[in-house]
């Protein structure tokens, strides 16, 4: 029997761990510049982060909010919908939470739901998956024309990368909750997943919001060209303050200070 092929991203080459944190570390950088810029500008930012399970998306929204402001970059990850939401306009729990000026709002999965996991599950009627894909491509054109610069994402990932990043999932106590009956119910459906985007594509990849494919089979490839790319997406200057001077702490004359005795303080376990 011939031996199973290696896994594909194993025989990629990939970036030296040095290289990689250096890069990411100064796409950061940029990153905090952009901020500032989207925050002086009253810009309005939307990206949405689509993809199969286990494709990397988390992994890029955490590095690219790890030293913004949450006052200015935050994620929407929306729960799955309350009685009461799924009985709205369906696009209605997605506009509470876009940006107002100077916000920057990263979608963890998005209205593109009801043209993934809901259309291949059966969690929506074929009417209402037919009214998305009609409704879906204006509403973003309403988006952009309102001024809303929206940026979205799909991450690929084969097959035999998304496997081992689930086997991973099990063996690892502290990944073992990004793995749930759904992720692995989608396994059993790939192709049904495969044709349900290539329809959302046909569909939805419009020139005023079109989809930007990030190869994911390597995690630390995708952070950077992902990052990378948003950062050309969006013009910006850097207006970093200038450093400023910290003036001398007062003296506190007269200020007396309740014992120490008085408070509680938390148990000093370590250093052991």
């Amino acid at each position: 029997m011939a031996k199973k092929d290696k896994n594909k991203s194993d025989s990629i080459k990939k970036i030296n761990n040095k290289v990689y944190e250096k890069e990411l570390l100064r796409l950061q950088n940029e990153l905090v510049k952009l901020q500032e810029w989207v925050k002086r500008e009253g810009l309005k930012v939307v990206v949405v982060f689509e993809g199969r399970d286990a494709a990397g998306k988390g992994g890029v929204i955490k590095r690219m909010t790890q030293h913004l402001s949450p006052r200015i970059c935050r994620v929407a990850a929306l729960p799955s919908p309350t009685e009461r939401e799924t009985n709205q306009w369906y696009f209605q729990r997605y506009v509470s939470h876009l940006p107002a000026a100077g916000e920057i709002v990263l979608f963890d999965r998005s209205w593109y739901n009801r043209a993934g996991v809901e259309r291949v599950m059966g969690f929506c009627t074929d009417d209402e998956y037919r009214e998305f894909l009609r409704s879906c491509p204006e509403f973003e054109r309403m988006l952009v024309r309102s001024g809303t610069i929206l940026i979205k994402y799909w991450f690929s990932v084969s097959d035999e990368e998304q496997d081992k990043r689930f086997h991973s999932r099990l063996v690892e106590p502290l990944k073992r909750w990004k793995l749930s009956p759904m992720d692995l119910e989608s396994r059993s459906r790939w192709a049904e997943y495969s044709k349900a985007k290539d329809e959302m594509f046909a569909h939805t990849d419009i020139k005023q919001a079109p989809w930007y494919v990030v190869n994911s089979d390597v995690k630390k490839h995708a952070r950077l060209n992902c990052i990378s790319h948003f950062l050309g997406l969006i013009p910006y200057e850097d207006i970093t303050p200038e450093v400023i001077k910290l003036p001398k702490m007062a003296s506190g004359r007269g200020y007396v200070r309740p014992p120490m005795s008085d408070q509680t303080f938390v148990p000093e376990v370590y250093p052991k």
